[in-house]
């Protein structure tokens, strides 16, 4: 698998889509860089919801303020449901949950360092 190379508009991206969780109040954010370990995107975020109706509004509001600002064009899975909503902005892979469906499938472990999934220091 080859890295993608990061052009500093990931970053810049990652920081838009940070401040747009923040905003909606989402909750237990985490980033995880991916960068050399993927050719998909440059960074993952997962993210929490405290209900169906809060986690398709995070959604829906990241994906129109990317487009407005950011002139990105996403492609967004799940919002029906709110379960599970996957946010694909090319370079960040952005993923909103509600608590126990977060808690169900554990997508951060897959991609942490087991260290640090398991809460210790890294």
């Amino acid at each position: 698998m080859t890295a993608r190379p990061s052009d500093g508009q990931s970053d810049a991206l990652l920081a838009r889509i940070l401040a747009s969780l923040d905003d909606d109040k989402a909750e237990n954010v985490v980033t995880i860089d991916l960068r050399g370990r993927s050719s998909v995107a440059d960074y993952m975020v997962v993210c929490s919801g405290r209900s169906s109706r809060q986690v398709g509004a995070i959604a829906e509001k990241l994906v129109e303020r990317l487009k407005d600002e950011m002139g990105r064009n996403c492609k967004i899975e799940g919002k029906e449901q709110g379960d599970w909503v996957l946010i694909d902005t090319q370079d960040v892979i952005v993923h909103v949950f509600r608590p126990e469906v977060r808690d169900f499938y554990q997508l951060e472990k897959m991609w942490l360092p087991a260290a640090a999934a398991a809460g210790k220091p890294v």
